[in-house]
């Protein structure tokens, strides 16, 4: 993993909205959510298209990089969606309980309607409605703390680190998986061609909104990644931030720590 630097910029995506403010009048945590109600249903069949199945090889590559730390843990899952991650950390990770949470009711209609399907995890997952900005937990509630492809769509970046900052334990473990730019000049214009032109055609017939997928490569343009990303974990308070391309170099997956006092080391 590589080690963040001292001194990086930063941009942040904050401002960009997935529908014009013009037609919708919301602000971005109001798109979001709408856009995810609309999405829902054809979300994981999106991810597995897209990607062409990556997502999942994505997933467990970031989460084998902290099983150590998983196993009993009590684990908030922000961003939950349809409950993938929480889903993995239950039965594959043993986690001692997860909760998920999601602006979106769709995202969470789908998640909740496959854990009434899946036997044996309804003691072990929990999936609430909640804004990652003003999370409904107490200080140090949480061993862990995930957020996959979330945090491009957070209003507030600095706020959301913070937030999930302040519910972990002290010594705790936060882990990030998000898209990222790639860096290989020949992978970006493959990648441009896919995320442009190919994606959005695709959630046209998947989901009907086509919209959602023309904001998703403009959400990975606008905001922060690897070191710069780094840094914006670092400033909100997490120590030992480290993070790792995946494999073809479009997701980075980053890891941090709260410290275990309120000094900084």
């Amino acid at each position: 993993m590589n080690q963040h630097p001292q001194n990086t910029g930063s941009s942040s995506p904050e401002h960009l909205l997935p529908y014009s403010v013009e037609e919708a009048g919301e602000q971005k945590g109001g798109q979001v959510r709408r856009m995810f109600d609309i999405i829902a249903p054809g979300y994981d069949k999106m991810n597995m298209l897209m990607t062409l199945g990556l997502c999942r090889f994505w997933r467990e590559s970031a989460l084998r990089s902290i099983r150590d730390r998983l196993k009993g843990a009590d684990v908030l899952d922000v961003a939950t969606g349809t409950g993938d991650l929480a889903f993995r950390l239950a039965e594959k990770y043993g986690a001692a309980s997860v909760t998920g949470i999601d602006l979106s009711e769709g995202m969470l209609a789908e998640a909740q309607g496959r854990l009434r399907r899946t036997e044996g995890l309804s003691d072990k997952i929990r999936f609430i409605q909640a804004d990652c900005l003003d999370l409904p937990f107490p200080d140090n509630s949480f061993d862990a703390v995930t957020v996959a492809y979330g945090v491009r769509n957070f209003e507030n970046l600095a706020k959301g680190y913070s937030e999930m900052l302040r519910v972990l334990k002290p010594g705790g473990t936060l882990l990030v998986i998000e898209l990222a730019k790639p860096r290989n000049l020949l992978m970006r214009l493959g990648y441009n061609l896919h995320t442009r032109f190919l994606v959005p055609a695709m959630g046209k017939c998947v989901t009907g909104d086509p919209q959602a997928y023309t904001y998703l490569p403009r959400s990975i343009a606008a905001c922060p990644d690897r070191e710069m990303m780094a840094q914006l974990i670092n400033s909100a308070g997490f120590r030992e931030v480290a993070w790792r391309s995946l494999a073809p170099g479009t997701v980075v997956s980053y890891r941090a720590r709260k410290p275990l006092s309120d000094s900084i080391s």
